[in-house]
């Protein structure tokens, strides 16, 4: 059974830092495109990064700049690093992994992010 476990959620003040990490495990984690999803009170889940299984990369253009994704196949996380953080920010991140061909779509339980001072 495929799992996907995210951790690193806090809270922070304004213009902080976090590095939020989610590990993959029951699959072939370098088959799967990765993204992080946040979902804030009375909002929609929106996609804040996605990395493809090669790396390539996208962002949401509130946060282009300020996070960055990346992945370890090595060690099936994937990870995003949010630097200068801001109110709007806070919500609950998701972690994802889809591997379209297969069907495949997995979703991690959500790690709250709170920004605020």
């Amino acid at each position: 059974q495929v799992q996907l476990v995210e951790s690193g959620g806090c809270w922070v003040q304004p213009g902080g830092s976090l590095r939020l990490s989610c590990v993959v495990s029951g699959s072939i984690f370098c088959i799967y495109a990765m993204a992080w999803y946040r979902q804030a009170p009375g909002k929609q889940r929106e996609l804040v990064a996605a990395i493809a299984s090669l790396g390539g990369t996208n962002y949401a253009s509130s946060v282009k700049g300020r996070f960055t994704i990346s992945r370890d196949n090595a060690k099936s996380t994937v990870y995003l690093q949010m630097n200068s953080l801001k109110p709007e920010d806070t919500a609950v991140y998701y972690c994802n992994a889809n591997y379209a061909i297969g069907g495949y779509d997995y979703w991690g339980q959500g790690t709250q992010v709170t920004v605020s001072s």
